[in-house]
C-alpha cells in the first residue's frame, strides 16, 4: 500500500511532467511552416469554417479537427498556431493519463511514464502538428487506461469518459480499428499466458477459464453492485450508457453540416442524418481504406523504413521497453499483465502498421511508441530503482569513486546516459522543427515539408495580397515535370476549390501555399503548361517551380526572386514578388 504522502508526490510529480510537457508543445508552436498534410487539411477547415458545409471525406482521415478547429477559429484568427492548437494540448495533456494506471504501477514507474509521454522526440514532435495520429494515439491510451481505473476502483463513472474517449479516437482517424484489434489481439495472449502459467503449476484449464473467472467476475460484480445480481444489472446499464455515450460522440463529428443542425430543429430529418454518420461513414470508409488501392504495397521497403524511424526517434523508448518487459517477466516477484499487455499491443503495432499505412510517414511510429511507454517506464523506474542507493553514499569523492565500481552503479550510469540522451532526442525534434527540411532528420521528417525560410517570404505576399486592388493576387506558373510531363500548379477552373474534392489532382501539387493564400484572402489564377507565357499585365505573385525560374525572370521586371526548397529532396520553387508594390503596400 502507497502512503498518502507518498500519493501525493506522485500526483505533484506527474502534474509537474505534464506542465513541461505543454509547454514544451506550446511555446513556438506556430514557427515551423505548414506541412504538405497540414496545408491540405487546413484549406479544407477554412473553407468549412466560412461557408458551414462539411462532410466526411476518408481521403483527409476523421472529422475531429475540422470540427474542432471550427470553434477554434470561432475565438482565435487562423494561423499556424491556432490550427495546431488542439493537438498540442491533448498530446501535451496524455502524461496526465499515467496517473489512472496507478494502481498497476509502482510509483515511480508512474512518474516515468509520464516523462517517457512527455519526452519522446516523436510524440513531441508530431504533437506540434496538425494532424491525427497523436490525437488518436492518446484518445485510444486514455480510453483504455480509463476502462482500467474503473476495474481497479470498483467503480462504473470512469467507463463513460472512456467511451466518449474511443469514440474520438475513431473521430480521429480511422486506425482507431486497429487499436480495437490490437487491444483484442493482447488480451488473448494474456489468457494465453494464463493456460500456460496454470499448465506449468498442474491446474486445469477450466479451473482457469471457469471457476477463476467465475470468481473473479462475481468479486467485480459486488464491487459494483453489492451483490451479483445487482452487478449484472449495473454493469448492463453501464453498457448501454457507454454505448450510447459512444454512438453520440460518432453522430456528432460525422454528422454532414449543416445538415445535423437542421435535422436538430426538425427531428424528423435526425434518422437519415444518422445513417449518414455511421453507416454512410463506414461505406466509405471501407471503400477506400479497405477494398481500396492503398495498402498495395511491398511489405519490407515499408517496415525497413518504420523501424529506421522507431530506432531513431525512440531509441531510449525501445531501450527501456526490453528492459521491462525483461524485468516485469522475469526478475520482479509479480508478473504484471499490464505491462504484457502493452508489449503485445506495441509489437503488434511495429510489424502491423507497415501493412495498414499507405505511405512511409514517421508518423506512423507514434502508434509503436504510445504502448511501448509502459514497459519503458518499468525500466526506467527499475535502474533508477537499482541505482539510486549505489550513488547515494556518503557525498565524499572516495565514496563515490567506490561505487562506481559496483555492477548496479554502472547500470546506473547507463540509465544516466539513456535519459540524457532522450533529452537530447527532444532538443534535436525540435530544432528540426525550427529548421525542417534538414535532410539530417529525414528519418522524423515526412518527405512534403517546406523549408522553413519560405514563411518569410509568404509574409511578404500577404502584404502584397492585402494592398493590391487589382485581381488575381497570385498566379501559379503551370508547368509539367521534366522528366515525367506530370502536370504541376496548374488548375483550369480555381472556382472548383470552393467545395471539396479538390479541382483536379495538379491543385496539390500547390500545398501548403492554399492554406496561406486564403488565409490571407488572395485571389488566385494559373497558367495552362502548353501556355508559357505570362499575362502582359502580371499579378504582384507569381509562383513557378525552379525549372521554369528563367522563363519567369525574362518575362518581368521589378520582381525579386525568392527560392526555397518546397519538400525535403530536389523539389524547389521560386516565388516572385513585384518590389514596387510591397514598398507601397507597406508604405500604406
Amino acid at each position: 500500500m502507497r502512503s498518502e504522502e507518498g500519493t501525493g508526490r506522485t500526483l505533484f510529480a506527474v502534474l509537474a511532467v505534464t506542465a513541461v510537457a505543454l509547454a514544451v508543445r506550446l511555446i513556438g508552436l506556430g514557427t515551423r511552416i505548414f506541412h504538405w498534410d497540414e496545408g491540405r487539411v487546413g484549406y479544407w477547415i477554412l473553407r468549412y469554417h466560412e461557408s458551414g458545409q462539411f462532410s466526411y471525406r476518408p481521403i483527409v482521415h476523421g472529422p475531429f479537427l475540422f470540427v474542432t478547429n471550427d470553434y477554434v477559429f470561432s475565438v482565435l484568427p487562423p494561423s499556424d498556431f491556432s490550427a495546431r492548437l488542439v493537438v498540442a494540448l491533448v498530446g501535451g495533456l496524455l502524461p496526465l493519463s499515467a496517473w489512472l494506471l496507478r494502481d498497476r504501477l509502482r510509483d515511480a514507474e508512474v512518474v516515468a511514464l509520464a516523462a517517457v509521454l512527455a519526452a519522446n522526440p516523436l510524440l513531441v514532435y508530431y504533437s506540434r502538428f496538425m494532424r491525427n495520429d497523436v490525437l488518436v494515439g492518446a484518445f485510444a491510451f486514455v480510453a483504455l487506461a480509463l476502462f482500467v481505473r474503473a476495474v481497479d476502483a470498483g467503480k462504473t463513472w470512469p467507463v463513460f469518459p472512456s467511451a466518449a474517449s474511443l469514440a474520438l479516437a475513431f473521430t480521429a482517424k480511422e486506425n482507431a480499428l486497429i487499436y480495437v484489434l490490437c487491444f483484442l489481439g493482447a488480451g488473448f495472449l494474456l489468457l494465453d499466458h494464463r493456460l500456460f502459467r496454470a499448465a506449468k503449476s498442474g491446474r486445469s484449464v477450466r479451473t482457469v477459464l471457469f471457476d477463476d473467472w467465475r470468481l473473479a467476475l462475481a468479486y467485480r460484480l459486488q464491487r459494483w453492485g453489492g451483490s451479483v445480481a445487482a452487478g449484472l444489472a449495473v454493469t448492463a446499464a453501464v453498457a448501454t450508457g457507454a454505448a450510447a455515450v459512444f454512438f453520440a460522440v460518432i453522430v456528432f463529428f460525422y454528422a454532414p453540416r449543416p445538415d445535423l443542425w437542421t435535422a436538430l430543429a426538425n427531428p424528423a430529418l435526425l434518422p437519415g442524418v444518422v445513417e449518414t454518420a455511421t453507416l454512410g461513414t463506414w461505406e466509405q470508409f471501407w471503400g477506400l481504406w479497405v477494398e481500396g488501392a492503398h495498402q498495395s504495397h511491398d511489405y519490407l521497403p515499408f517496415l525497413y523504413d518504420y523501424l529506421e524511424t522507431l530506432v531513431y526517434g525512440a531509441p531510449v523508448v525501445l531501450a527501456f521497453a526490453a528492459v521491462g518487459v525483461a524485468v516485469d517477466g522475469y526478475l520482479d516477484d509479480a508478473y504484471r499483465e499490464i505491462v504484457a499487455f502493452a508489449a503485445y499491443w506495441g509489437a503488434v503495432s511495429v510489424l502491423g502498421y507497415p501493412v495498414a499505412t499507405d505511405i512511409r510517414a514517421p508518423w506512423a511510429v507514434v502508434h509503436a511508441v504510445v504502448p511501448l511507454a509502459i514497459p519503458a517506464a518499468v525500466g526506467v523506474a527499475h535502474l533508477y530503482r537499482v541505482g539510486r542507493p549505489t550513488l547515494a553514499g556518503d557525498g565524499s569523492i572516495r565514496a563515490r569513486a567506490d561505487s562506481l565500481a559496483t555492477p548496479e552503479s554502472r547500470r546506473a550510469v547507463v540509465a544516466a546516459v539513456l535519459l540524457l540522451s532522450a533529452a537530447v532526442g527532444v532538443a534535436g525534434a525540435n530544432a528540426a522543427y525550427m529548421n525542417s527540411a534538414s535532410d539530417d532528420t529525414e528519418q522524423v521528417l515526412q518527405w512534403a515539408q517546406p523549408e522553413n525560410d519560405l514563411k518569410e517570404t509568404l509574409d511578404r505576399v500577404r502584404v502584397v495580397a492585402r494592398a493590391n486592388e487589382d485581381e488575381p493576387d497570385v498566379l501559379f506558373y503551370g508547368t509539367t515535370t521534366p522528366s515525367g510531363g506530370a502536370v504541376r500548379f496548374y488548375v483550369e477552373n480555381e472556382s472548383s476549390l470552393r467545395q471539396p474534392p479538390a479541382g483536379g489532382p495538379a491543385w496539390h501539387t500547390r500545398l501548403p501555399l492554399p492554406w496561406y493564400l486564403e488565409r490571407y484572402g488572395a485571389t488566385v489564377t494559373s497558367t495552362p503548361p502548353e501556355e508559357g507565357t505570362l499575362p502582359s499585365d502580371p499579378p504582384p505573385v507569381i509562383v513557378a517551380y525552379s525549372w521554369n525560374e528563367t522563363d519567369v525572370a525574362e518575362q518581368v521586371s521589378g520582381y525579386s526572386a525568392n527560392t526555397h526548397d518546397f519538400r525535403l529532396w530536389s523539389d524547389r520553387i521560386v516565388v516572385f514578388v513585384d518590389e514596387s508594390e510591397l514598398a507601397a503596400a507597406r508604405a500604406d
